[in-house]
């Protein structure tokens, strides 16, 4: 198969895959909490597993995943969660490392550096040559941020169109319970594009012990519904990316 990783390929390859379909999956994740099962880079190892294969699927390439630069004080585990002090207790630290402020920024600043990244992001990868970027969210959270970046591109830089996804969104009628944090469906997508990344003995082998910092039952993640989710999502994105290109 065609590499599509764009950082992995070289100049030929690149114009010959952009010729062809000149789209640019990027991923966005963050480092997290996501239970004591699975990879605490679990966002984007997700979202850029997924991005290679819309490209394998679709065409076009995948970029690397953007890991750094959101709000580290809204929307995150450590921070956020009910939970959050046991969380931190498991990770071995106190709590008071993500007490409020402990960024030094307001979250306000944060969301707007955020979006300010990303419009970099788009523009880089537009003088790239690329007339589609379809910022993909690992993070839910980081949707309206992605969303945003759309809206303002689409006011300012015409010559490229950007496209705001997560994936779960995509397909809810087809799997309802799609679109969790760390339990079914995401452990789920996991194990199927990144195996090597979950561990499902490290959960309670007390059924009725509740899990940390997991939203749905991490007990009933399996291989089979996280094809099926993959292969949805994946289709979805792709239509989307597809009917972007088209106009």
């Amino acid at each position: 198969m065609a590499k599509v990783r764009y950082e992995e390929m070289l100049p030929s390859e690149i114009i010959k895959a952009r010729n062809a379909c000149p789209i640019a999956y990027v991923p966005l994740g963050t480092l997290e909490w996501h239970g004591e099962h699975n990879a605490v880079g679990l966002d984007a190892l997700k979202a850029h597993a997924l991005a290679v294969k819309c490209a394998e699927t679709g065409g076009g390439l995948a970029f690397p995943a953007l890991w750094y630069g959101e709000n580290r004080e809204s929307n995150l585990m450590e921070v956020t969660a009910r939970d959050s002090q046991e969380i931190a207790r498991r990770y071995s630290l106190p709590p008071e490392n993500f007490a409020p402020g402990y960024t030094g920024v307001s979250p306000h600043e944060q969301d707007i550096r955020y979006v300010e990244l990303l419009l970099n992001i788009c523009r880089q990868v537009r003088s790239l040559g690329f007339k589609v970027v379809v910022l993909m969210a690992g993070h839910y959270p980081l949707l309206r941020h992605a969303k945003a970046v759309e809206e303002l591109m689409m006011l300012r830089d015409r010559d490229v169109r950007v496209v705001a996804v997560t994936g779960y969104e995509l397909v809810r009628e087809d799997i309802p319970d799609a679109g969790d944090h760390a339990g079914k469906w995401e452990t789920s997508l996991l194990m199927v594009l990144r195996p090597e990344c979950v561990d499902m003995s490290k959960l309670p082998a007390d059924a009725n012990e509740p899990l940390i910092g997991v939203s749905n039952d991490a007990r009933r993640a399996n291989e089979d519904y996280g094809r099926q989710g993959v292969e949805l999502v994946v289709q979805r994105i792709v239509e989307k990316a597809e009917a972007a290109l088209s106009g």
